[in-house]
C-alpha cells in the first residue's frame, strides 16, 4: 500500500487542551482581568487552578464553553463578554477544526482598586 492510498490515522484532543486554549484566549482579551472558581464545584477543593473559570464540554465533536471571568472596572461588559465569545471560538474553531456550540460568559465580579491603590494614584 503506497502512502497515497493509506487512510489516513485518528487525531484526538484532549479535554485539557481544549481548556488551555479557551482559558488562555479568555485572559488575552482587554478588560479581562482574570478568570475565578466555578461556582459550587468541587474544584475549589481539589485545587485545581489549572482550570478554574472554564468548563468544556464536547458533544457530537461540538464544544461547549462556559467562561467564569472578573473584568476591570470601566469597562463594557457586553462589549468585552462579545469578544471573549468570538475569540474563543475562532481559536477553538481554528486551532483544533471542531465545531462550536455556545460559548457562555458568566461574569462573576468587577475588580476595583482597594483604597490604598486609589489614595496612591
Amino acid at each position: 500500500m503506497s502512502d497515497q492510498t493509506r487512510p489516513p490515522g485518528k487525531t484526538t484532543i484532549a479535554p485539557d487542551v481544549l481548556t488551555s486554549i479557551a482559558r488562555l484566549t479568555t485572559l488575552s482579551v482587554p478588560g479581562v482581568s482574570r478568570l475565578t472558581t466555578i461556582p459550587g464545584t468541587v474544584d475549589r477543593f481539589l485545587k485545581r487552578a489549572d482550570t478554574d473559570g472554564v468548563r468544556i464540554s464536547v458533544e457530537n465533536n461540538t464544544v461547549y464553553a462556559d467562561l467564569y471571568v472578573v473584568l476591570l472596572q470601566d469597562v463594557n461588559v457586553r462589549d468585552v463578554s462579545r469578544n471573549i465569545q468570538q475569540k474563543v471560538a475562532r481559536a477553538i474553531s481554528e486551532m483544533v477544526g471542531m465545531e462550536i456550540g455556545k460559548i457562555n460568559v458568566h461574569v462573576e465580579d468587577i475588580d476595583y482598586p482597594s483604597d490604598q491603590e486609589s489614595s496612591n494614584l
